[in-house]
């Protein structure tokens, strides 16, 4: 098997790990269990979706070692694709027209854009310095995107998880790339920046749990997904030297690609609203009955969650 597609396979088992996390994390949300930093701790639904981050995260970082930035990021669009069918099943609904729609569309975009990006494994790495510049800009972005809240708030929560996420994974990059080279793995470069990756990727988990709260599911999982690879493309194209393959037509192709994959975006951001979690009222002519607790918990493992 060679790079590309170990690189391929990976960013698969990733992206759906990743969506199971993000169904449970918008369920927990929208059930009001996430209001505090006090709440989530004490909740075991939370750790479960934490856990589903984490070995999410693990299998990207080892698609990191294998692909480019370019080809790696894109692919993270997929956990949209997976978590949309996810939600709809956990909700008890049928994935609609429009979803299975938006679907195809992003694998179809997603494939267009993989041709031109198929580069080789990355050789390059960020330097401490470099390392730092990049998440300190990215962090005075994210305190801009996050200082107000407005109706608006949610997706620009989506927006600064997605920023996150991508400087996570271009630090990722370099601890990955540089522990395989036969590199000191406890050299202060590589110990800084590893300490730097779990700071944006546990920040960029958060970030998106304040997204789920009042934007559902699709919308902020789409934003997501863009900001993301877009993010992640220009610090591989600045600071990796990164390149798409096939010169212009590698770049017609990539950015056929990526409309057509944008379009699915759009188009499973509009799947249904999960219904609110409230309780079915009484008939005003009989008392209130009183409700089963386990009629009133969303079982999901690791914990149960009110509903």
């Amino acid at each position: 098997m060679n790079d590309t597609a170990l690189a391929v396979g990976l960013c698969l088992a990733s992206a759906v790990t990743y969506a199971a996390g993000a169904v449970a994390q918008e369920r927990l949300a929208r059930a009001g269990a996430a209001r505090s930093a006090g709440a989530l701790m004490g909740s075991g639904v939370w750790w479960w979706s934490a856990g589903l981050n984490a070995a999410a995260a693990l299998l990207h970082a080892a698609a990191l070692r294998y692909g480019p930035l370019t080809l790696v990021q894109p692919l993270g669009a997929l956990t949209l694709v997976a978590a949309v069918p996810m939600g709809a099943r956990r909700a008890g609904r049928r994935v609609a027209a429009t979803e299975w729609r938006g679907t195809l569309a992003t694998v179809a975009g997603l494939g267009l854009l993989l041709l031109p990006a198929s580069g080789p494994a990355p050789d390059d790495t960020l330097t401490l310095a470099e390392a730092l510049a990049v998440s300190g800009a990215t962090a005075a972005v994210i305190l801009l995107l996050t200082a107000v809240k407005d109706p608006g708030a949610g997706l620009r929560h989506a927006t600064a998880s997605g920023l996150a996420s991508a400087v996570a994974s271009a630090l990722t990059q370099t601890v990955a790339v540089a522990g395989g080279r036969g590199g000191s793995l406890l050299s202060a470069r590589v110990l800084a920046v590893a300490l730097l990756v779990v700071v944006f990727a546990v920040g960029g988990m958060l970030l998106s749990q304040r997204a789920y709260r009042g934007g559902g599911l699709g919308a902020p999982l789409a934003v997501v997904n863009l900001a993301n690879p877009l993010a992640a493309a220009a610090i591989g194209a600045v600071l990796l030297g990164e390149r798409l393959q096939g010169g212009p037509a590698g770049l017609l192709l990539a950015g056929a690609g990526a409309l057509v994959a944008a379009w699915g975006v759009v188009l499973l951001t509009r799947a249904p609203a999960a219904p609110p979690a409230a309780p079915a009222a009484a008939p005003a002519a009989a008392p209130a009955a009183r409700v089963p607790s386990a009629a009133a918990e969303l079982a999901v493992p690791g914990g149960r969650v009110p509903v």
